[in-house]
């Protein structure tokens, strides 16, 4: 990536985290399809078929984030957005002239391809805020992941506020305020969406700030839910609509209280300095140090002394220190790893099938959601719709959040809420397969919240074991989990159990537990098949997370600035190994011990050490 002017502060970082709550409501744009595909239908006569092939194109330009993930390493977050936006203005331009009848006989080949751009401008905005606030918060990444992702889950809540209370269901309308209202607004917050240098030392209002923006969430996601039903059910008049909306937009500036308060109220508080994101902590460590350049590139041996033998391992630590050997090595989980690297890796792998399973099945259950409340006659399948997205935001809000409290203070890696979660997947699906009474809310509330869990917890865990600096690359990758998925078990299982069914009892329509009972009953399997494994990965990963967060009180009390460096860069810790080691033989020993065993060492092995600002 290159070289890019950081903006210090504690202001900076929150005022790019106000500006990129907007953006990600911006990139909800691909839940707009069916609220325009009827007009696609009439205006245009395509069969359902034709309509169900750019539904897919939809689903594949917004999982599909591989090219947004390379730029995000080669170019910084404003040109990702300006691709994003530009993306936006063509696909969606192309589909409301065609709409419109501005230009008619456009060939359906072109519609699709317009709608596979159009919807990866989403890839491209979710991708650019996502990354660049995971490296201006790296000490608060499930946090910060799953508030990025709960806000994209209420943008469909959002745009349907506006398709209803404003554009007056046009279709057209909703088409032109995808084609220019998005583009202007990224174009307008761009600007604010930039690298930071957070701050090392122990920040005691930023629990605080994450609260008040976690809870304005949960507000707006109570309101959107409010008003959708008020207006649906009553009479309302055209000023009271837009009264609605203004307070919406209200709501969704919530998050620039934080840098207003900060500008206002200044803290008086100094943290210790600033660090860069984990590809860079080291690049600020103090001048007097000579032996920098040595110590980084010895990064190279500390994988082998966490994991090879003792002796091995201190004679090699040793020979570095001395300059007498200079190898290379593989990275290790924690490191950053380039796409390459990553695809060898089996955590990686682990990883991909876990959340391929529990996303997978998820979705299955989300794109057939009217047909299954059909099916358990529950006729009204808007409030299922509602009931699932509001949870799913549930989901992806509290598994950042959940996960980032037990991380820190009782060393549970975050993988187990996948495995909770997804056993509660299997409970709710066989809750759907036998249809009992009253059970249908439940289970698709449930689901809901599991299938949110499931992308908090990934995004995260993948930062974690493989670093940030090509972590759009490898997080968009992940997320091909989600059309495989949706093609197999939805496409494949699903529609083919259900039209059999159907066809059993003569007619379009399928009725009865029946219709899904045998796609229940595989999701569950594959759910707990996903659970199983990610008991595996989690057992494997445990030893990185007492790595990550072992010594977060002592090392925090003892020297903030040592500890920021040492939790998120191996060639920092091997720096005090290698200081230690000329110390002493008994601090050497300590220290091994407190590496292999993940315990508290008996020693304060940063007491004369001078590891810069």
């Amino acid at each position: 990536m290159p070289e890019i002017a950081l903006k210090s502060g504690t202001r900076p970082p929150w005022i790019g985290l106000a500006a990129a709550v907007w953006v990600e409501f911006s990139a909800g744009n691909s839940y707009n399809f069916p609220l325009f595909s009827p007009s696609l239908k009439s205006v245009l006569g395509f069969t359902q078929q034709q309509i169900t092939i750019l539904g897919v194109a939809n689903d594949i330009g917004e999982s599909v984030g591989i090219l947004p993930g390379i730029a995000c390493n080669k170019f910084p977050p404003w040109v990702v957005l300006s691709f994003g936006a530009l993306g936006c203005f063509l696909g969606y331009g192309v589909l409301w002239l065609a709409v419109s009848q501005t230009v008619s006989n456009l060939p359906f080949w072109l519609l699709w391809l317009a709608m596979v751009i159009g919807a990866n401008s989403s890839a491209f905005f979710g991708t650019a805020v996502l990354v660049t606030n995971m490296r201006n918060f790296p000490m608060s990444r499930g946090t910060v992941a799953g508030l990025l992702k709960g806000y994209v889950g209420l943008s469909a809540a959002i745009y349907t506020e506006i398709y209803d209370m404003v554009l007056k269901k046009s279709d057209t309308s909703l088409l032109l305020f995808l084609t220019f209202g998005i583009p202007i607004i990224c174009f307008t917050l761009m600007y604010f969406i930039r690298p930071c240098t957070p701050a090392s030392g122990e920040d005691t209002s930023e629990k605080s700030h994450f609260l008040f923006t976690q809870g304005a969430s949960i507000f707006l996601g109570i309101y959107l839910l409010t008003t959708t039903i008020i207006a649906d059910k009553l009479s309302v008049r055209r000023a009271v609509c837009y009264a609605f909306i203004v307070v919406m937009v209200i709501l969704m500036m919530a998050p620039l209280a934080i840098p207003i308060k900060m500008t206002l109220f200044p803290s008086k508080k100094r943290l210790t300095g600033p660090v860069d994101s984990s590809d860079k902590l080291v690049s600020d460590t103090d001048e007097s140090i000579q032996t920098e350049p040595l110590l980084v590139k010895s990064s190279s041996e500390f994988g082998s002394f966490r994991e090879g033998e003792d002796a091995s391992d201190l004679d090699i630590l040793l020979a570095v220190g001395e300059g007498a050997v200079k190898q290379k090595r593989r990275p290790r989980r924690g490191d950053d790893f380039t796409f390459r690297e990553v695809l060898i890796k089996a955590d990686f792998w682990l990883l991909w099938v876990v959340y391929f399973l529990g996303v997978g099945t998820g979705v299955t259950v989300l794109n057939n959601l009217a047909q299954i409340g059909y099916a358990q006659e529950e006729h009204d399948t808007t409030i299922l719709l509602s009931l699932f997205s509001i949870c799913n935001f549930v989901g992806r809000l509290g598994g950042g959040a959940v996960s980032e409290y037990f991380v820190r203070l009782h060393l549970i890696p975050r993988t187990v809420w996948m495995t909770v979660t997804q056993l509660i997947m299997v409970v709710a699906f066989l809750f759907y397969a036998y249809a009992l009474t009253g059970t249908l809310l439940v289970a698709t509330a449930s689901l809901g919240i599991c299938y949110g869990v499931q992308t908090a917890i990934m995004i995260p865990t993948a930062s974690e074991l493989f670093g940030l600096k090509h972590f759009g690359v490898i997080y968009n990758f992940i997320q091909f989990g989600n059309p495989i998925g949706a093609l197999l078990f939805s496409g494949m299982l699903a529609g083919h159990v259900y039209d059999a069914e159907a066809n059993k009892q003569g007619l379009s329509i399928c009725i009865g537990a029946s219709c899904f009972k045998l796609t229940f009953f595989v999701l569950a399997g594959l759910c707990g098949l996903g659970s199983l494994l990610s008991v595996i990965l989690t057992l494997r990963i445990r030893p990185v997370y007492q790595m990550l967060y072992a010594g977060d009180q002592f090392y925090r009390e003892s020297n903030p600035v040592a500890f920021c460096k040492i939790r998120f860069l191996p060639a920092a810790f091997e720096m005090v190994v290698l200081y230690d080691i000329i110390k002493g033989h008994s601090a050497r020993s300590e220290l091994l011990r407190v590496v292999k065993a993940g315990s508290r060492p008996s020693f304060t092995p940063f007491e004369g050490l001078e590891v810069g600002p």
